[in-house]
C-alpha cells in the first residue's frame, strides 16, 4: 500500500506537468527522475499548485498547511531550483513551477552539488531524452510554435542586413536590457560529460536572464554576472561556433543556451526531426558564392545541424572539385558557417518569409496550447478557473491571433462565451 501510494504521488505530480503546454510524457525513467529530485510528500504536494504564478498563501491553502509551514517548503523547493521565485511588479514574491524544459531538468544540472547523484541523473535523462526520444519529440515538434529560437551572428551581418534586424533579434540587446543576468553549467554538457560524450566546447557558458536569473543566481544555481562580461561570454561563444538559441519571445527573453552541435537537446532534435522544423529559425539564410568557394568543407564541419554539404563543382576543368551547398529545409540562419569561410564565399540572404516572434511568454504558451489542443488544461487550472485578470490575459492573445487558430481555440473549449468573445473582439478591431 505505501508503494502504491508513492507511485500515486509521481503520477499526480507527472499529470500536473502535462497540463502545461511543455510536459513530460509519462514512463518508467521519468519516474525515477522524479524521485531523484522530489520526495513522495514534495511530488504530491506540487502536483497541487496551479500553473500561473502563485502566493505562499495559495500553496498554503491548496496545501492545507500553516502559512509559515508552506513558507518553509516553498523556499526549500526553491532553494533546489525546483521553484522560481521572484518578486513580482507589486513588489510582493511569487513562485511558480516551471517547465521540465527549458527548466527544472536543466537547474537540477546547473551547478556541481552533492545533495544529488549527479551522474546517475545525466544517465537518467540521456536515457529519458536522448534514447527514448518522446520527451524530445514532444518538446520540439508539436504545432507550429516551438520552445527555443536561433540568434543570427551579428557580427556575419552586413550593412544591408543589419538594417533589418531587430532589437529582439540580437543576443547582445536582451543581455543590455536584461534586469539580471546568470551564467551556470550547460545542462547538456554537463550531462554528456557524465555518460561519456561530451565536447570540448565550455560548459560554464549558459545564460539566463530576467526573473529566472533573479531567482537561480539568488540559490546559487548561476552566477551574477554584468552586461560587460555576458557580452564578453557571448563574443567567446561565437568564436568557438557555439548557436545561440534562446526563448523564443520578443520580451523578457528567460535564457539564451551557447549550443554546440554534438551535446545540446535543440541541435540534436533540429538534426532528428528537421522535416518538423523543431527550432525557429532566425530571418536569414547563407548563400554559397561558387566563384569563391572553394571546396574546403570547413563550413560542413562547423554547421551544428549537418545543413551544409560538399557537392560537385560541375567545373569541366577539375572534375574533382567540390563546393558547398545549403540544405534550406535544414538551414537555422545562425550564421556560424560564415564565420569559417577563409574565401568570404558565403553571404546571409534574408528568407522569402519572416519568421514571427510571439510577443511574450504568455502570447509563446497560449499559441503552443491551442495548437497541441490543450487551451482547456491552461485555462481550467486544477478544475478551477482562472482569475478574471488571467482570463482577460489568455482572450486578448486570442484576440490577435488568425482566423484558423481562433477557431481551433473556440473548438477545444467548445464555448458560447469565447465565440461572442472573439466576434465582439473581432467587430472592435474592424471599426
Amino acid at each position: 500500500m505505501a508503494h502504491h501510494t508513492v507511485r500515486n504521488g509521481y503520477q499526480q505530480l507527472t499529470e500536473r506537468l502535462n497540463r502545461f503546454p511543455q510536459g513530460a510524457p509519462p514512463s518508467e525513467l521519468l519516474y525515477e527522475i522524479l524521485k531523484m529530485l522530489f520526495s513522495p510528500r514534495e511530488a504530491e504536494l506540487v502536483s497541487l499548485l496551479p500553473i500561473k504564478p502563485f502566493s505562499a498563501e495559495t500553496a498554503a491553502s491548496r496545501w492545507g498547511l500553516p502559512l509559515s509551514q508552506a513558507q518553509r517548503l516553498l523556499d526549500e523547493l526553491s532553494g533546489r531550483a525546483l521553484l522560481v521565485d521572484t518578486v513580482n511588479p507589486r513588489g510582493q514574491l511569487s513562485y511558480v513551477l516551471p517547465p521540465p524544459m527549458a527548466g527544472f531538468f536543466e537547474f537540477s544540472m546547473m551547478r556541481l552539488r552533492g545533495d544529488i547523484d549527479q551522474k546517475v541523473l545525466a544517465e537518467l535523462f540521456y536515457q529519458y531524452m536522448n534514447v527514448e526520444e518522446d520527451f524530445i519529440k514532444d518538446l520540439f515538434t508539436k504545432g507550429e510554435t516551438q520552445l527555443g529560437r536561433v540568434f543570427v551572428q551579428e557580427a556575419a551581418l552586413s550593412p544591408d542586413n543589419a538594417l533589418y534586424v531587430l532589437d529582439y533579434e540580437r543576443a547582445s540587446e536582451v543581455i543590455r536590457s536584461a534586469s539580471h543576468m546568470g551564467v551556470g553549467v550547460c545542462y547538456c554538457r554537463h550531462k554528456m560529460e557524465h555518460v561519456g560524450r561530451d565536447c570540448g566546447a565550455p560548459k560554464d557558458i549558459c545564460m539566463t536572464f530576467n526573473g529566472s536569473a533573479e531567482s537561480l543566481t539568488k540559490h546559487g544555481f548561476a552566477r551574477l554576472v554584468d552586461t560587460a562580461e555576458g557580452l564578453d561570454l557571448l563574443a567567446q561563444a561565437q568564436e568557438l561556433n557555439l548557436v545561440q538559441f534562446g526563448e523564443n519571445v520578443r520580451q523578457r527573453v528567460n535564457f539564451i543556451c551557447n549550443c554546440c552541435g554534438c551535446c545540446c537537446e535543440a541541435m540534436i532534435a533540429a538534426r532528428r526531426f528537421a522535416w518538423l522544423n523543431p527550432v525557429h529559425t532566425s530571418n536569414f539564410m547563407p548563400a554559397v558564392d561558387p566563384e569563391l568557394c572553394n571546396g574546403c568543407g570547413k563550413c560542413v564541419s562547423a554547421c551544428p545541424v549537418e545543413a551544409m554539404s560538399l557537392v560537385s563543382a560541375n567545373n569541366p576543368h577539375k572534375p574533382k572539385m567540390k563546393m558547398a551547398k545549403v540544405d534550406q529545409e535544414l538551414c537555422l540562419g545562425c550564421a556560424v558557417c560564415l564565420r569559417t569561410c577563409r574565401q568570404q564565399g558565403i553571404r546571409l540572404e534574408q528568407r522569402p518569409a519572416r519568421v514571427i516572434t510571439p510577443m511574450n511568454s504568455a502570447h509563446r504558451t497560449v499559441l503552443m496550447a491551442i495548437e497541441r489542443g490543450m487551451l482547456p488544461q491552461l485555462i481550467f487550472d486544477n478544475h478551477a478557473l482562472f482569475s478574471h485578470r488571467a482570463m482577460a490575459a489568455i482572450l486578448g492573445v486570442i484576440l490577435k491571433l488568425p482566423p484558423m487558430k481562433q477557431a481551433m481555440a473556440s473548438d477545444q473549449l467548445k464555448s458560447r462565451y469565447l465565440e461572442k468573445a472573439i466576434s465582439w473582439g473581432q467587430s472592435r478591431i474592424s471599426v
